[in-house]
This record gives structure tokens, C-alpha cells and sequence, in this order.
């Protein structure tokens, strides 16, 4: 029986390993990701204050969330 599991394990890995290389290689999304990275970097450039304190302000927040409230 633990080989079986094993092996459908495996087997569902290699698949999500395919759909993931698959997603990776797709062009549209490639594009995608690119016009997104040229905005972000044009927009932190014309505003370089403002990023970094939303930057620090989502870091924050985001160890708040994690950190619990262990107060």
C-alpha cells in the first residue's frame, strides 16, 4: 500500500511539474509578466518615495500577519 501512495504521489508531482513548465514556457505569459515588471520599475521610478514606504508599510503588515498576535 505505501508504494502505491509513492507512486500516485509521483505520478501528481510529475504532472503539476509539467503544467508549471508549461506555464513557464507560454509566450502570452511571458509578455504578460514582462509589461507588468517595465510598469512596476516606471512607476518606482517616478515615484521612489512613495514605493519605498509602501514597501515598507506591505512588509510590515505582512509580519504583523505572520507574526500572530501574540501580544
Amino acid at each position: 500500500m505505501n508504494d502505491e501512495i509513492v507512486k500516485n504521489l509521483n505520478d501528481k508531482l510529475d504532472l503539476a511539474l509539467e503544467k508549471g513548465r508549461l506555464i513557464i514556457e507560454d509566450e502570452e505569459i511571458q509578455q504578460r509578466l514582462n509589461d507588468a515588471k517595465n510598469i512596476a520599475e516606471d512607476t518606482i521610478r517616478q515615484h521612489p518615495i512613495k514605493s519605498v514606504i509602501i514597501g515598507l508599510a506591505v512588509g510590515f503588515l505582512i509580519g504583523k500577519a505572520l507574526k500572530g498576535d501574540d501580544d
